[in-house]
């Protein structure tokens, strides 16, 4: 069952007036098949529509969606053979932050990203996809373990920003992400960073400091959220809409700025409305650029992703 966002509600109103007619119709022997197809035309073209002016604060919106597909959903239809690795082997394991050894397209990598669970205890456990101190370096270790052995790294990032509480602050947030970045630049093994829902402040950059940054289309990738952009700017949440279109967070912005790489793009109505969809297609844009890596030694990916940062830097 869809959850309708604010701005999908005559999408809404239109399906429901479509599962009305169907419900009406059974057992009748009237023919509303004419009907139906004309209703669900309207209903096409409206959902397209809709979605082909999204401002960036409805982008927002949909990447926060909580039947928007997850690590774990990028796992289980995209990747193969997934061996989960836990532990930072300095304090414990962070749930936010999940990674191991997999297979891709027959291509062995070590994938690391964020899940956020997609119920409401799933969602406490993994700490809303808030990565602690131990979930970076938990990230940190396995691209270790990834140089050793010369695999690829693949990181799926979708989270708000990392964990702002003082037990994380206490056991060294902000060196933990620091030192996560510093891995990521350092990696003798080619990189493929991908945004797949919300890419919020230093807790997504600790991930996504690749050489290849890819996006999904109805993704946000920013320094802030917009609602707390809007708090410092203007002292009140209700100009996150004004802060999402002033920050530039959306693929599109980002892509023309440089600061990704490619916009993989989702289904008609965004990744929740067909998941296994918009999983297999960044399942095949990762791949592609992995295979365009491939050919680079360890000394020119660390140049690549030198070069890229500076001239965003500069």
């Amino acid at each position: 069952m869809i959850s309708y966002l604010e701005f999908e509600k005559p999408v809404a109103e239109l399906e429901q007036r479509i599962a009305e007619l169907r419900n009406a119709a059974e057992g009748d022997d009237v023919d509303i098949s004419t009907e139906l197809q004309r209703l669900e035309t309207k209903s096409a073209a409206l959902l397209a529509s809709t979605y082909e002016a999204l401002t960036p604060w409805q982008k927002t919106q949909v990447a926060r969606h909580p039947s928007r597909p997850h690590f774990r959903d990028y796992i289980e239809h995209a990747f193969d053979e997934f061996v989960p690795l836990g532990g930072d082997r300095c304090y414990g394991d962070d749930e936010a932050i999940l990674g191991g050894f997999a297979k891709l397209d027959g291509r062995k990598v070590v994938v690391i990203g964020h899940e956020k669970g997609n119920d409401t205890a799933s969602r406490i456990r993994h700490n809303f996809g808030m990565g602690k101190p131990e979930g970076y370096r938990k990230a940190i270790r396995l691209m270790e373990l990834a140089g050793r052995f010369g695999l690829p790294v693949v990181t799926l990032v979708d989270t708000s920003g990392a964990f702002p509480g003082v037990e994380a602050e206490e056991r060294g947030q902000a060196e933990a992400i620091a030192r996560s970045t510093e891995a990521c630049l350092a990696l003798p093994v080619p990189m493929v960073a991908a945004i797949v829902g919300e890419g919020g402040s230093g807790g997504a950059v600790a991930l996504a400091s690749a050489e290849r940054v890819l996006m999904m289309e109805h993704a946000v990738y920013s320094v802030i959220s917009p609602e707390g952009c809007a708090s410092i700017l203007w002292r009140t949440a209700e100009k996150a809409p004004d802060a999402a279109e002033a920050m530039k967070v959306t693929a599109q912005d980002l892509a023309s700025l440089g600061v990704i790489d490619r916009i993989v793009p989702e289904p008609v109505g965004g990744a929740h409305r067909d998941p296994r969809l918009a999983v297999s297609t960044l399942g095949i844009a990762i791949a592609e650029e992995l295979d365009k890596l491939g050919r680079y030694a360890p000394h020119e990916l660390k140049r690549l992703r030198e070069e890229r940062f500076l001239t965003l830097a500069g």
